[in-house]
């Protein structure tokens, strides 16, 4: 199914979601059948307090099953922080697009994802 026209939404929810980064890839937000996701901020940060960690954010493009990185093994030095997406550069999932991510020590990095559910419904 087509994603909602922008211009004729007739509601937008607001979602947050997180957790920690495992060594393999994970699903951190699908869009849903019928809806359009707009990401705002994709942040991942070093809950370790001495070894630094490598982040990868993909988002995987389900129109031709492409994964495109956002980043890369972006090395995030303990105790700090990495912007991956900000509000002033959002990108649109469409129905069955995902933000996957990784790292490379398990639990070592955390991720939070900021987003909008767009509907016309």
């Amino acid at each position: 199914m087509a994603a909602p026209n922008v211009v004729n939404v007739s509601s937008i929810y607001g979602k947050t979601q997180g957790g920690a980064l495992a060594t393999s890839l994970g699903d951190w937000v699908v869009c849903l059948t019928d809806k359009l996701f707009k990401v705002n901020s994709i942040i991942v940060s070093n809950v370790d307090g001495t070894n630094a960690s490598d982040a990868t954010v993909i988002f995987y493009d389900a129109s031709d099953t492409a994964s495109i990185h956002l980043a890369k093994t972006v090395t995030v030095p303990a105790k700090s922080t990495l912007i991956v997406l900000g509000k002033d550069a959002p990108i649109y999932l469409e129905e069955g697009d995902k933000i996957q991510a990784q790292a490379s020590v398990a639990g070592d990095l955390e991720i939070i994802v900021s987003f909008e559910i767009l509907d016309d419904a």
